[in-house]
């Protein structure tokens, strides 16, 4: 099969992936709710399993993609993952729930820093945020036809499009292996890549520029709050509609019918926004990235609350639409930013894995937290205090606009001993 230019497979990854990952994140809180019984803090248990497993394996699987091929990376984490969507929806259990989610964790970290690495070293750093919000775009598109069939199937059985997304994101990774160029990415010599050296190597100096840039330090702090929120709003807010707000009685329809419906409005949203938005930030620089991103996490603060709060059903959703979207949009822009803060090509994938593990470390060390406080004083006071731990990255995002987004550089640190 000929190699497709780096655009066109980042946009059948946005497309592809992002139907296949609806199709399951759709229908899985439901299925955990409704058919396995799983409480607040049991839910929040899934994501802390998945977190830890994210935590232990990012920096070594970005140093992999450093060090040996970004495609390699790829296509070794997409096979994971299907697995592992295959256990989950396969076999109905809880354990097999946390077994799957901790595989899970160990196949995405093979493929969060070598996606974004891979495409900014194919185009150039100075072309990737307009592929990023293009891309963005045809994702949410995918996202929308993978609610709609995740709704059929899951009327069928809640199971069923879980199982099949896995066999997807295995068929995924052969599309990849065949097709994906990677002529940006230089690797070590054959002599250097199996040494325990060379790997402390990449990762130290991956670490060396993020001591050296404030701005990087602050993005980690930012991923490490924001991680914290999505845990507790990803766990649990489909168990405080069912639970606390109720979904209505119209209709007689299944609640996965319901919430597919919630997603399909929300994504219809994020593309009639996004184009536009998209058209203002292609030629951006990290000042403007950076007030974006402030003023996107000043919508998911004050919509997170309002959720947590509300008990009309009607609110809710509005709420629940509103921060959908903020959080929509802020991603591509975050990777924009991201990229642009990283000047060296040969630990980009490190970086970027380092900032997946700081999201992690938020997400695992606050994640029980917040479970527990769902558990002893209801689902709304989690939602209310995940909320709140984003008022320290909107701190961080407002000291990186003193400087422009993009904080001068501290005095350079020694480079270590070549091993």
């Amino acid at each position: 099969m000929r190699r497709l230019r780096p655009e066109t497979v980042w946009y059948a990854y946005e497309g592809v992936a992002s139907f296949l990952w609806t199709l399951v994140f759709t229908v899985t809180a439901v299925y955990f709710v409704t058919e396995l019984g799983m409480s607040p803090f049991e839910l929040v248990v899934v994501g802390t399993v998945m977190e830890l497993s994210v935590f232990a394996f990012e920096v070594p699987t970005g140093i992999v993609a450093d060090m040996y091929s970004r495609r390699l990376s790829i296509v070794i984490g997409n096979v994971v993952m299907g697995a592992a969507f295959v256990l989950v929806g396969g076999v109905g259990a809880v354990w097999a729930v946390l077994v799957g989610y901790a595989v899970w964790g160990l196949g995405w970290t093979f493929t969060s820093g070598a996606m974004e690495a891979w495409l900014a070293d194919e185009v150039g750093t100075e072309r990737v945020t307009p592929i990023y919000l293009r891309g963005a775009q045809v994702g949410r598109v995918g996202s929308v036809l993978g609610i709609l069939a995740a709704i059929g199937l899951g009327v069928v059985d809640l199971r069923l499009p879980i199982v099949l997304a896995g066999a997807g994101t295995v068929a995924l990774a052969a599309f990849y292996a065949l097709a994906m160029p990677e002529t940006g990415f230089r690797p070590l010599e054959r002599g250097e890549r199996g040494s325990f050296a060379q790997m402390a190597h990449t990762g130290a100096a991956g670490l060396r520029l993020v001591r050296a840039q404030p701005v990087l330090l602050a993005i980690l702090g930012i991923a490490a709050f924001a991680g914290m929120w999505s845990e507790s709003y990803d766990r649990l807010w489909q168990a405080h509609v069912i639970r606390d707000v109720g979904l209505p009685s119209v209709g007689g329809f299944e609640p996965v019918v319901w919430f597919g419906i919630f997603a399909l409005v929300g994504m219809l949203l994020a593309i009639a926004v996004a184009e536009p938005l998209g058209r203002r930030l292609n030629d951006a620089g990290p000042a403007s990235l950076a007030r974006t991103l402030f003023r996107l996490h000043v919508i998911l603060l004050a919509s997170s609350l309002v959720f947590a709060l509300s008990g009309a059903l009607w609110l809710a959703m509005i709420a629940s639409f509103t921060l959908f979207l903020a959080r929509n949009l802020a991603a591509p822009i975050f990777a924009a930013w991201l990229n642009r803060s990283i000047d060296e090509s040969n630990v980009r994938a490190t970086v970027i894995s380092i900032t997946n593990q700081a999201d992690a470390i938020g997400q695992w060390t606050g994640g029980p937290a917040l479970g527990g406080i769902g558990s002893l004083f209801g689902i709304r006071a989690a939602l209310v205090a995940g909320a709140a731990v984003l008022l320290p990255a909107l701190a961080l995002y407002r000291r990186a606009l003193h400087h422009g987004g993009r904080e001068p550089a501290l005095q350079a640190l020694p480079e270590p001993v070549e091993p």
